[in-house]
């Protein structure tokens, strides 16, 4: 049996992980909107959310997202693009911490199946920074959020990377009783690959 405070961490480590994944992913996912047509590459992208945990940092990958693009290289301000996150595809190796995170006071996964980013506009920069504000929605709260990205062309795509931070409070995740061992601040970065057009 965990201690109640190792079962948090593996409890905390998928929510943020999926802060991070709804965040992370999505602002990367705006981010891809700069790469003409390319589609996010799932196995060769990653995302990661950090949390800290009674004083000590954690990470926190996510696993599982899709999502769409529509870009003009003559236009990129126009650029949209849009982040689809399963909820319950979080790999946590413990089947007990994956199964609390799905309940109510988490991620509520039977009501929100999905974690959604809808772009709403690209603010282009110099060296391939970008500035991508859309809508985040994580369990039914929506917020309206801008991240800067950095675009790195490659051969087997655009690369963006970036991070942001949230809170996890304002999305309604999490069981207040633990917010003594659990920060309500995530840092999410994410390094996204999407196929040129």
């Amino acid at each position: 049996m965990r201690g109640e405070s190792g079962a948090r961490g593996w409890i905390w480590g998928p929510l943020c992980c999926l802060l991070a994944t709804a965040g992370l992913a999505t602002y990367g996912l705006a981010a891809y909107g700069l790469a003409a047509g390319g589609a996010v590459t799932t196995a060769a992208s990653s995302i990661v959310a950090t949390f800290m945990q009674e004083h000590a940092a954690v990470d926190a990958p996510f696993r599982n997202f899709s999502g769409t693009i529509s870009y003009s290289a003559a236009r990129p301000q126009d650029t949209t693009a849009t982040l689809l996150v399963d909820v319950s595809s979080l790999d946590l190796g413990d089947a007990d911490a994956s199964a609390e995170l799905r309940k109510p006071a988490w991620f509520d996964s039977a009501r929100y199946p999905q974690a959604t980013f809808h772009s709403s506009g690209v603010k282009p920069g110099a060296g391939g920074h970008f500035d991508v504000t859309g809508t985040l929605t994580i369990k039914g709260h929506s917020q309206v959020i801008t991240v800067a990205i950095t675009l790195q062309p490659g051969a087997g795509g655009n690369a963006f990377d970036g991070s942001f931070e949230l809170s996890r409070r304002a999305f309604g995740i999490g069981d207040p009783t633990w917010d003594s061992v659990l920060d309500d601040r995530v840092r999410v970065r994410f390094h996204l690959l999407a196929a040129g057009a």
